[in-house]
């Protein structure tokens, strides 16, 4: 249904530094790298990292975020210890989150721009 999804940054360098060990740590990896764009995926582009094409600056927006498929529960707690080593905060921390699912087990975080991103498994252990 969705061929990828973008989400802004205002410095690509910083945006680097955070999301390439991030992204292998899910099993990504860095595909094309542009000076204006990062793009994510196994085979073919999944997720992108890039400057606003109208040239204004990037901001996150208020109740969206990007969610990644981990492998258990495990990656998803290393998402998130990663994710805040390298200049994210955290936006919910990593626990089973019983009103979606009695095995989502899901953590947030912000990347250094302020986009909201998310690691899952429904893997009960």
């Amino acid at each position: 249904m969705l061929h990828h999804v973008s989400v802004g940054t205002n410095d690509v360098a910083r945006a680097r530094a955070f999301y390439d060990p991030l992204m292998a740590l899910l099993g990504y990896r860095s595909l094309r790298d542009h000076p204006h764009s990062l793009d994510y995926g196994v085979t073919d582009v999944v997720f992108s990292v890039e400057t606003p094409v109208d040239g204004a600056p990037a901001s996150a927006g208020n109740g969206v975020h990007i969610c990644f498929v981990a492998a258990d529960r495990g990656a998803v707690d290393g998402f998130h210890r990663l994710a805040l080593e390298l200049g994210g905060t955290d936006a919910g921390p990593p626990g089973v989150r019983p009103q979606y699912d009695d095995h989502y087990y899901g953590a947030f975080v912000r990347d250094p721009d302020g986009n909201k991103i998310e690691a899952v498994t429904f893997s009960a252990r």
